[in-house]
């Protein structure tokens, strides 16, 4: 594949790169990290917006969030 390395930000071009150099297992491993690491941002969040809220309250507005985020890639 072909790159237009003109159009293509060179940080952006070393992600790829290095992210095809990946092993399937290391590619697995990088989703759940990243997959973790977005989980703890979208809850500090919910934690903002909602100081009061138990960690029950939170952890019911992550999936609602979460079911949203799929309701939104179907659409």
């Amino acid at each position: 594949m072909e790159e237009a390395s003109d159009t293509i930000d060179p940080l952006f071009a070393d992600k790829v790169r290095r992210a095809r150099a990946m092993s399937p297992q290391d590619k697995l491993r990088a989703g759940g990290l990243l997959f973790e690491y977005t989980r703890k941002i979208v809850i500090a969040g919910i934690r903002h917006q909602n100081p009061d809220a138990t960690e029950a309250e939170i952890g019911e507005l992550f999936h609602q969030r979460l079911q949203l985020a799929r309701q939104l890639e179907r659409s």
